[in-house]
């Protein structure tokens, strides 16, 4: 039977109400690298990071796609990986890739990601460097571009037959021609290239490209990709005009590739996917998206030595009723509440209407529905628009837990994505928040949110949506008052001295990017398990911590300014008050163990406990606390003896 204090825990990864974690171990990424494979790509330049050495854009995509694979291996074991290459003559003679397009060769068909296949890849990119030639004699480039709606196409027909159907699929296009129909002129092929592309967007497939652009050839979009590339919303026209793209797709500097590739390595995934009731019989589709996620270590294996070989061995839980010790179904197990009840075996009776009473003295069991029942109020999950605040009734203290991302399902409820933008307008002119009842997953508990609408990023494309943020509000239990009854405040000289170095050591436009300052610790533990996987030898000095404070800048830019305010600092009066604090003494632990106690009333030393360790244990128990000690200890005895 499972234990009396967990009867509100149905298992043991709850914690989590807005993860899924059987729904992530599932979901299977699958990257497919498309490299242009033109002449430009495998032009020869002066290889920065070896001496003596040449390389090429082509050759940097490949190495890219190396490090992205070596970092998946740990990562994502499960996860898969193929490469293939466009704008090139060489083809595949037979097996995969023998019938995709002309010009589209498959280096790497989609697998699992093994270390074998990183290795060969690894092998080709050395050998490559030390015969820059290699690349071009082995994937010679085609005359002309090849259309793009053929490259697309090859990439829906590895996908189809490599990728799992309920895996989360992208396409990585790399390439630095910012008009590969230039030659032909032809405007068909245009139309052709986008009406492809949808149908990879309506076949779940994502398509994340990678321009190379540098000040000796730039990059301009609204050359051909503005009026071909679209966003999720494939039923937005193209704006072939706005010569803009996501910030982050236009790389300047080629060692900016791998870079912005880790950024785009995490598949962006659905926490969850509910209804929206705006109101009666007015429903929507939304899919939620969390914004600030905890980055754990991965889910380690147990493997078992069969002398020849090491194969995982299969984990299961099972539960064992220990009077009778055989094997239980887990639907068979009650959970029970300990309010200083026994339990018993038959001691509820059936009374119809779903209900029946226990008799005094004994303990309520409930079974998993009932358990789930009381936890969501029989509600499914979904969302509910209670009415609307103004915006700034909305406190900074009232964000307790990291807020959710809504964004409309147009696949749930057809419309939702137009309801869905018209009460994001609406909100945002009238300056309103939502109020909604959030219920995100079948087994959470319902709890009241706010919903702060955020306008699409004007000139940031892609980078920042237009959405709701589901922002858990805070029960009364949760609020507490800062005891803080007298403060001290620096002068003003103090604080403008403060804010001329603070302005010096500001972070670069006024904002934090997270995605380029990985956990060390995680970061460092993922390099040795790398190294391991690879047979390389890991040194621990060449890790590089990027969160470690850049102390020769910060005293170039900022010392003299530091080192005066701190002179501010020690004359000025305010910084020298004292505010005196009420210490607190932490109590006492008065809690005794019944195991324990039971020994020293066997012992006779029963007496030797002190009063109030006595009076914590018949409060446990529900038993009177009044009389003296002898008194209080014969109270306990008495339950000892009834209670063998």
């Amino acid at each position: 039977m499972a234990p009396y204090d967990n009867w509100n825990r149905l298992d043991d990864d709850e914690e989590e109400e807005l993860q899924d974690n059987s729904f992530f171990e599932s979901k299977r990424d699958v990257i497919l690298f498309a490299i242009d494979c033109s002449e430009s790509m495998l032009a020869l330049r002066d290889d920065l990071n070896y001496e003596n050495a040449k390389t090429s854009r082509f050759l940097t995509a490949l190495d890219a796609a190396v490090q992205i694979q070596k970092t998946k291996v740990v990562v994502g074991p499960s996860d898969s990986v193929g490469i293939m290459f466009y704008n090139t003559t060489k083809r595949n003679e037979n097996g995969t890739g023998s019938e995709i397009k002309k010009g589209t060769f498959v280096y790497q068909p989609i697998a699992t990601i093994k270390a074998p296949t990183i290795l060969d890849l690894t092998q080709l990119i050395d050998e490559a460097r030390e015969n820059p030639d290699l690349l071009r004699e082995t994937y010679p480039p085609t005359e002309k571009h090849i259309p793009v709606g053929d490259v697309f196409t090859s990439c829906n027909w590895i996908l189809r037959d490599g990728a799992p159907k309920t895996a989360t699929k992208r396409i990585f296009l790399i390439t630095d021609n910012d008009d590969p129909l230039a030659s032909s002129h032809n405007p068909r092929l245009t139309t052709s290239a986008r009406t492809t592309l949808v149908d990879l967007l309506q076949g779940g497939t994502t398509v994340e490209p990678f321009f190379i652009s540098e000040d000796s050839s730039p990059f301009y979009p609204h050359k051909f990709w503005a009026g071909v590339l679209v966003s999720d919303d494939i039923d937005d026209p193209p704006d072939a005009n706005s010569g803009s793209l996501p910030v982050a797709l236009s790389i300047s500097r080629l060692d900016e590739l791998l870079e912005q590739m880790r950024f785009h390595e995490v598949p962006k995934r659905a926490l969850f996917s509910i209804p929206f009731e705006l109101a009666p019989d007015l429903i929507i589709g939304i899919k939620g998206y969390g914004l600030v996620t905890e980055q754990k270590r991965g889910a380690y294996r147990h493997f078992v030595d069969l002398g020849d070989r090491m194969e995982v061995a299969e984990s299961r839980t099972t539960y064992v009723d220990e009077e009778r010790e055989t094997n239980v179904d887990k639907s068979s197990v009650l959970f029970g509440i300990d309010l200083n009840a026994v339990g018993g075996g038959d001691d509820t009776q059936e009374h119809g209407f779903s209900t029946r009473s226990v008799r005094p003295g004994r303990r309520v069991f409930y079974t998993v529905e009932e358990v789930r029942s009381l936890r969501t109020f029989d509600l499914e999950p979904s969302l509910k628009l209670l009415g609307f605040k103004d915006r700034s009734e909305l406190a900074f203290e009232d964000n307790i837990k990291h807020s959710t991302f809504i964004y409309p399902d147009e696949g749930a409820y057809a419309g939702s994505r137009r309801t869905f933008t018209a009460l994001l307008s609406s909100m945002v002119e009238k300056g309103k928040i939502g109020i909604v009842r959030a219920l995100t997953r079948s087994n959470s508990v319902p709890t009241f949110c706010a919903l702060l609408p955020q306008e699409e990023g004007e000139g940031q494309g892609w980078a920042e949506p237009g959405g709701f943020h589901l922002i858990p509000l805070p029960f009364a239990d949760d609020i507490r008052s800062a005891p803080v009854e007298e403060n001290s405040r620096a002068g003003k000289e103090l604080v403008d001295a403060a804010k001329s170095f603070i302005s010096k050591l500001a972070i670069k436009n006024g904002a934090y990017p997270p995605d380029s300052y990985p956990n060390p610790a995680l970061a460092f533990h993922y390099a040795q398990l790398e190294a391991s996987a690879f047979r390389e030898e890991f040194d621990e000095k060449s890790f590089e911590d990027h969160t470690l404070p850049k102390n020769s800048t910060i005293q170039r830019k900022a010392g003299p300014l530091i080192r005066e305010w701190k002179k501010l600092l020690r004359d000025d009066e305010s910084a020298k008050v004292v505010i005196p604090v009420a210490g607190s003494k932490r109590k006492a632990d008065v809690s005794v163990s019944e195991a324990d106690l039971r020994q020293d009333y066997e012992t006779g030393a029963l007496m030797k406990l002190r009063v109030d360790q006595m009076k914590a244990f018949l409060k446990s128990k529900g038993l009177a606390l009044s009389g003296k000690k002898a008194e209080l200890a014969e109270r306990i005895g008495e339950w000892l003896d009834e209670h063998p």
